[in-house]
């Protein structure tokens, strides 16, 4: 006979924690972030974070970009120079990063999404600035001038280059917001984004590109993980496994995340 009564509280929410890279690239990656918040969408998952380093460098344009004049140019640049590419779902321009990088989607379901939109933004903005603070790197939220995907609510150091963006996609009762922690290799992402950025005919200002050990040579990756899923929660947190309905969704959905040009 059950113990539990109308009184008794209701078992707390276990996320789904994924660590490290689930797909053999970031194609596959967004994929399965878009993915999550399908499921997600349809009461499948209730809480869910990815938290991985890429597995090689990637330019990864959205939307927009791909309806630009220079886009085909754009991406063979980005390839020239040894990048990957694709397209996301989520909101923003083109983006670039290597695998000294950190990227960190939270989803999530919940009903009237959309109406939480802006203070999402304002919250794990601010989130992401506290755990930069733990290690002693000091960041404010707000866009600097001519950065790369501009937005209201990136994460800059000293007001003058970006370290992090975020980044938000709602569907019907359930979001998904990415962040973008860029830990290194500052020079070769300053001129593969100049290159792209050339292509597609929009501002950009290289100097605007910052990283975290920019800031301080001290901290590693490991450093900057550490922080975030302290930030989030998840830093004892047991990782999970992807689910066989989501990984195999995620794999019909990787076409439509690639890069494609023709001719």
């Amino acid at each position: 006979m059950s113990t539990s009564g109308p009184s008794d509280p209701p078992a707390p929410l276990v996320p789904l924690v994924l660590l490290g890279p689930v797909a053999s690239g970031e194609p596959g990656e967004l994929a399965v972030a878009h993915a999550l918040l399908r499921r997600a969408s349809q009461g499948a998952i209730e809480h869910a974070f990815h938290l991985y380093a890429p597995v090689a460098p990637v330019v990864v344009f959205g939307r927009r970009d791909t309806r630009l004049p220079g886009f085909a140019d754009a991406v063979r640049a980005a390839e020239g120079a040894g990048f990957d590419t694709a397209v996301r779902a989520v909101g923003g321009r083109v983006v670039a990063y290597t695998e000294n990088s950190l990227v960190l989607d939270v989803v999530r379901h919940e009903a009237q999404a959309v109406d939480a939109m802006d203070r999402r933004f304002v919250t794990f903005g601010q989130l992401l600035v506290e755990a930069l603070g733990t290690i002693g790197v000091r960041a404010q939220l707000g866009a600097v001038p001519g950065e790369y995907c501009p937005g209201a609510h990136s994460v800059n150091a000293r007001g003058v280059v970006k370290l992090v963006g975020t980044a938000q996609r709602v569907v019907r009762d359930a979001w998904l917001f990415s962040s973008l922690v860029v830990v290194d290799d500052r020079a070769r992402l300053q001129d593969v984004l100049t290159d792209v950025h050339r292509h597609l005919d929009l501002p950009f200002d290289p100097d605007s590109v910052g990283t975290v050990r920019s800031e301080d040579p001290e901290l590693h990756l490991a450093d900057v993980q550490d922080a975030l899923a302290t930030a989030w929660g998840i830093g004892d947190a047991a990782p999970g496994v992807l689910d066989d309905a989501t990984r195999e969704l995620a794999r019909t959905l990787e076409p439509g995340q690639r890069a494609l040009v023709t001719g």
